[in-house]
């Protein structure tokens, strides 16, 4: 993994941890679904209006497409979707580490499908990092949380697996704005079919609200987008999933700093644990390839 994979997965894990704070405060004084669509839809022309100003076309492969429809559906639709949902009474601290067991999912999946091999450092990496999810997670659960939230959360981490995968296709062709646009055009019109039938347009306009709508519109929306189709193109899914390990750290961070949640001890000691996942991953990373 070269600098520029780092620094491409620091920026992917900070821009994608600071969404579960902005999507908070948005849930607290706008329907979920709503939001989502129109933030997905904003995102997804401007993408698409930039790639054809730099010559990408929407002509995409038969591939690329399935991978394109089964992102947009799966990441956008059904995994921040159900996050948007559960955020109502979930904290953004909480959302945020259930969201990052999704590595471990990830390796499973390549183990499973696509014969992906991982080292033994590897896998114990990957162990430790759930376990640190797992204490910051259960001193959370301890002080209350709402059980249905975590479900949607749940859901919601298993989509993203999928959705992380299906990028394997759509992130080639040099048509990555494009493809970037496309998915959030198709989660917009998913999110746009659900908020009809199970939402009322009910908002309570502010300007904490317009700032972070546009925040998470333009930075977690399209930028953290296409930094991660770009970095999983570089190293590949597994190895860039690694780099969601640091999300529990960012998420609990920044949701603390900007909306006040508590950070105890617990919290402190789990991303310590996580922190060795993350080296372990990278060191076994490092031998298979000087291997």
């Amino acid at each position: 993994m070269d600098l520029r994979a780092i620094f491409m997965g620091l920026a992917f894990a900070l821009m994608w941890s600071s969404a579960f704070t902005s999507a908070r405060i948005i849930v607290a004084s706008a329907p979920p679904l709503m939001a989502l669509s129109l933030r997905f839809l904003i995102s997804g022309l401007i993408a698409v209006v930039i790639a054809r100003a730099l010559g990408q076309s929407w002509r995409l492969s038969r591939a690329q497409w399935r991978a394109t429809i089964l992102f947009g559906i799966c990441q956008n639709a059904l995994y921040l979707g159900l996050n948007f949902v559960a955020m109502q009474t979930v904290e953004a601290s909480l959302a945020a580490i259930i969201a990052s067991t999704m590595p471990l999912l990830v390796a499973l999946a390549g183990w499973l499908v696509f014969s992906e091999k991982v080292r033994p450092l590897g896998v114990a990496g990957l162990v430790a990092g759930v376990i640190g999810v797992a204490l910051i997670m259960g001193a959370r659960m301890q002080g209350g949380v709402d059980l249905f939230g975590v479900l949607l959360c749940g859901i919601g981490v298993v989509s993203l697996t999928v959705a992380t995968l299906a990028v394997r296709g759509a992130s080639s062709g040099g048509n990555v704005l494009m493809i970037v646009g496309l998915q959030m055009l198709i989660g917009s019109v998913a999110l746009a079919i659900l908020a009809l039938a199970l939402e009322e347009p009910v908002f309570t306009p502010s300007w904490t609200l317009l700032a972070a709508f546009v925040y998470t519109t333009l930075v977690p929306g399209l930028a953290a987008t296409v930094v991660w189709f770009l970095l999983v193109g570089r190293i590949g899914a597994v190895k860039a999933a690694t780099f969601h390990f640091l999300n529990p750290f960012f998420g609990v961070a920044i949701a603390a700093l900007l909306l006040g949640e508590k950070l105890g001890p617990m919290d402190i000691v789990g991303v310590a644990i996580i922190a060795g996942g993350i080296l372990a991953v990278q060191l076994s990373k490092q031998h298979k390839v000087e291997a």
